[in-house]
């Protein structure tokens, strides 16, 4: 239960609230609706009309060339309404960081909305007017807004949540996509908009968390370290931390911003390359690209791909799956939450880790249960169970922590430009996975788990080996657990002063 009680800030006590003020818990919900919300729900929509769109593709084309659409065109057209998604959040990812430096974290989010209602528009009236062209600009729109919010919603709450709670706020983007991910699948019910009737306005339903996120988030602050950090403004700063953490406590929020500016003294934001140039985020760097191609890579598609068959295999019927698939969209909601009251506890190492290798464990079960599927009765229900079982240990480790990491790994002059690397290097390889899976599945069958049990362990073996814990640490403790790396252990410290002069020399 939340509770806005807090106690008297004393020099040297441990003593915190274990909750999030009313205020900060409900910000975090009025920037998680028009975020990762939007996407986990547009990503999950697009399945359920997906006879119906192939219906009207063929009818449009006939209307307007007197001939039918041939088999080849048709998979072609769907295709790009499909990956045209992709392509939409990779645009959003590579000025996501952009906006949020220049409009501010809150801004670029408020502004991000119009995108989204933009394209529920075109996309609800491509079936009254004809043209399947609006429907996929559409698509490519609320990828665009999808892929702004990725990059911006983890920007925002990272900066406003206290570092001993943190880990917990930060889960709140994966809740968020979670939710959107099973909501769409509800919706997509074909007793609600997913039959032949309200497919357009299912896809045009886009709009009402954009509106939402127009309601409640202007009556929230802009991030306090953007405030003071980037803007300079330590009057609006300070109201922003009274606001977020009341008039007691903020004293402390506000030291660890100030040590941060201080320490920062006037370095601008970054730009995305200049931080594969800068030797003091090297590895960190790397890190953010190896887990972020961990997650996409690491299986959760081909899960999915085989749901369908295993659940056949088990002797649900065609018509009760998609009700059974439900399940798979409580599961890692239901996983998100776990993850996000267990972060500060168990850390985020133990979590990722365990996740990552909790996966290579069921990547081996459904090798040999696919295997075997046939032979015996009770396989399929082996199968099943493993099936759930990735999701969770999925949802436990990569598809919470990756992104709460990318926050706490760089310090503000870094992290926007960290975000558009890592959403750029999120959506390339959700592009990839997509167009290479069926190539992959078709050659290898059930024996692609292999590959995806490979590199399950690969990942688990990198965080071992280089990611500290940073429960707990500010976001310059964090950066000095990163220095033996980034300079080597043997580095002198009038290596590191010279260091730091070229960096404010090339500020200048």
């Amino acid at each position: 239960m939340l509770r806005m009680e807090y106690q008297p800030l004393l020099r040297g006590s441990s003593t915190r609230s274990k909750f999030p003020s009313w205020t900060l818990f409900l910000a975090v919900c009025a920037v998680g609706i028009g975020g990762t919300f939007q996407y986990g729900y547009n990503v999950s929509i697009i399945n359920a009309p997906t006879q119906h769109i192939h219906k009207f593709l063929n009818e449009t084309w006939t209307s307007r060339y007197h001939k039918e659409l041939n088999p080849e065109l048709l998979t072609f057209l769907w295709s790009v309404i499909a990956s045209i998604f992709s392509l939409g959040g990779l645009c959003g990812a590579l000025i996501g960081g952009s906006m949020a430096i220049r409009l501010g974290r809150k801004g670029a989010l408020l502004m991000n909305n119009i995108i989204a209602i933009l394209a529920s528009i075109l996309m609800g009236i491509s079936f009254p007017t004809g043209l399947f062209e609006l429907l996929i600009a559409g698509r490519f729109l609320i990828g665009i807004n999808s892929g702004i919010g990725i990059c911006v919603q983890p920007l925002y709450i990272g900066e406003v949540a206290p570092k001993h709670l943190r880990g917990g706020m930060a889960m709140g983007s994966s809740i968020f996509l979670t939710g959107g991910i099973l909501t769409g699948q509800i919706i997509g019910l074909r007793e609600l908009l997913g039959g032949e009737t309200y497919w357009p306005l299912l896809l045009s339903s886009s709009c009402f968390p954009a509106f939402a996120q127009l309601l409640f988030l202007p009556w929230f602050p802009e991030s306090p370290r953007y405030l003071l950090i980037d803007r300079g403004d330590e009057l609006s700063c300070a109201k922003a931390l009274k606001r977020f953490h009341g008039s007691s406590e903020y004293r402390r929020e506000m030291e660890d911003i100030q040590q941060e500016c201080f320490a920062l003294d006037g370095e601008k934001p970054k730009k995305p390359w200049q931080l594969f140039t800068d030797r003091g985020v090297r590895w960190q760097l790397i890190t953010v690209i190896v887990m972020t191609m961990g997650q996409q890579l690491s299986g959760i598609n081909a899960i999915y791909f085989y749901a369908t068959y295993i659940f056949e295999q088990a002797g649900i019927s065609a018509e009760k799956i998609p009700y059974v698939t439900l399940g798979t969209g409580a599961c890692e909601c239901l996983t998100a939450l776990t993850c996000g009251l267990l972060i500060d506890y168990v850390g985020r190492r133990y979590l990722i880790i365990g996740g990552y290798l909790l996966m290579t464990l069921w990547s081996i079960v459904l090798t040999f249960s696919l295997t075997y599927q046939e032979l015996y009765s009770w396989v399929p229900y082996v199968s099943m169970t493993s099936i759930f079982a990735f999701i969770l240990s999925f949802g436990l480790g990569p598809g919470g922590i990756t992104n709460t990491l990318t926050a706490e790994l760089f310090i503000q002059s870094s992290r926007p430009a960290a975000y558009m690397i890592g959403g750029t290097i999120s959506w390339i390889s959700f592009f990839t996975i997509g167009m290479l899976f069926p190539f992959i599945v078709n050659g290898l069958k059930q024996y692609c788990f292999l590959v995806f049990l490979l590199e399950c362990s690969l990942v688990a073996a990198f965080i071992f080996l280089i990611i500290p814990e940073t429960k707990n640490k500010s976001f310059l403790e964090i950066k000095k657990e990163f220095h033996k790396l980034n300079f080597g252990r043997n580095t002198k410290k009038k290596e590191t002063e010279l260091y730091e002069r070229r960096q404010l020399h090339d500020e200048f």
